[in-house]
């Protein structure tokens, strides 16, 4: 880091910045010095009268100057994320009232969060006072819901914050990553947000992992960190304990984000992170309630040290942290949820087998993932359903250019689901 040290006896700034890593690049291609040093001369009327006037061309130069030029390259070149559309804006598009859309486009849960989550809110008694830096409370309940000790545990503001935390604290600019497509979008738009190098091994056909690829682009990319998610986003296929153990014995850090694991039938991993140091498990509230954006990880200890160091202090909000511990409090509601959900995607599923031009995947999430087929094109499917008011999921990557994906909702959502693609065929 700079150092700016303010002399007691001079009233002169000096500013001495370290010598730069190899891997740093400087400007036009000249050396930097291992040090510089600004020397700036106290305010007064005699040195003010000694700053020599700026020429004409400086001048000129200071005016022509935009704001985008004091932006990071790399930056200027980046294209934003799309997020799904909320409910605000999608019933004035629609002309549709909030309540009439049938939201299956953004794996959310239809249910909601338990009672207590509203009764917490609502009686909640310092919103004015800075929240807990360290979110101890809800650290202490999520470690006795997952059985790892709270000082494995980080929570984020949702686990896309979580995401570039990691990213900004393991990668160098120009490091890589090995990203498994078609997965969640956000590790590539992080990993460029940081400057670094995306690596693909693009999935088999049924959207397995390519394992013996990933060994190969390890050995001849050198990638620092793998992102996996299981279950997946958008197919819902897991990884199974065998495969993920070969990719822990390779020398990368996995980062293994388990947003939809309650969908799975199987346990999580975060108690994994106790064994072996190149894991990091990461979930999430956002599949009992979105909109509180509650993201949490578990860590080796040699890794989450850091991650406290680089993490903004008051991330989690009073309103966060309380409605994420008021939920904990109702693990029964929590389960009714999942049970129900589960349920209806294998009705779901069922009934999109039966559509002409549908052909859906096994999922052991909240989503199911299908092929558009007979010719059809699947942005204009989802275009079709938008004006029912129905919302599904269309990607506009290569990788799934031809497929949507349908979220799991209520009965009754299902039934309007199915009674608009009738209407298609």
């Amino acid at each position: 880091m700079g150092v700016i040290d303010l002399f007691g006896k001079s009233s002169s700034l000096c500013v001495e910045r370290p010598k730069p890593s190899i891997n740093c690049c400087s400007f036009e291609g000249k050396p930097r010095r291992s040090k510089s040093t600004f020397m700036v001369p106290p305010a007064s009327s005699s040195s003010a009268a000694a700053v020599p006037v700026k020429e004409d061309g400086q001048q000129e130069s200071v005016r022509s100057l935009t704001g985008d030029s004091f932006i990071r390259p790399h930056l200027r070149q980046l294209s934003a994320y799309q997020p799904i559309l909320p409910f605000e804006v999608l019933s004035t598009r629609l002309g549709r009232k909030p309540e009439d859309i049938v939201k299956l486009d953004a794996n959310e849960n239809p249910y909601g969060p338990p009672p207590e989550v509203f009764e917490a809110l609502g009686s909640m008694r310092f919103p004015y006072i800075y929240p807990d830096p360290e979110s101890r409370r809800l650290r202490a309940a999520l470690a006795e819901d997952s059985g790892v000790e709270a000082e494995h545990i980080l929570v984020g503001c949702g686990a896309d914050e979580l995401i570039d935390l990691i990213m900004r604290c393991v990668l160098e600019p120009g490091d890589k990553i090995l990203d498994c497509p078609p997965t969640f979008t956000m590790y590539e738009f992080d990993a460029a947000v940081n400057a670094a190098l995306v690596v693909k091994v693009p999935r088999n056909p049924d959207f397995s992992l390519d394992v013996k690829r990933i060994f190969e682009v390890v050995e001849q990319e050198k990638p620092k960190c793998i992102f996996l998610t299981s279950p997946n986003n958008p197919d819902g296929s897991i990884i199974d304990d065998e495969t993920l153990l070969k990719i822990l014995g390779l020398p990368v850090l996995v980062v293994l984000d388990e947003a939809y694991i309650e969908f799975a039938g199987i346990e999580s991993k975060m108690k994994w992170v106790k064994k072996y140091e190149n894991l990091i498990v990461l979930r999430t509230f956002s599949k009992r309630a979105a909109g509180l954006r509650v993201g949490y990880g578990a860590f080796p200890l040699s890794i989450i040290e850091f991650l406290w160091r680089a993490k903004q202090p008051y991330n989690v909000s009073v309103a966060a942290e309380l409605a994420a511990c008021a939920a904990l409090q109702n693990p029964v509601y929590l389960e009714n949820v999942k049970v129900a959900l589960v349920q209806e995607r294998e009705r779901l599923f069922k009934l999109l087998k039966e559509v002409p031009f549908l052909n859906p995947y096994p999922s052991y999430s909240n989503f199911i993932l299908c092929e558009v087929t007979s010719g059809r094109d699947a942005k204009k499917l989802k275009e079709d359903l938008a004006k029912t008011g129905v919302m599904i999921r269309h990607y506009s990557n290569k990788e799934l250019a031809g497929y949507v994906r349908v979220s799991v909702g209520k009965p009754e959502h299902t039934d309007a689901l199915m009674e608009s693609l009738k209407r298609l065929y």
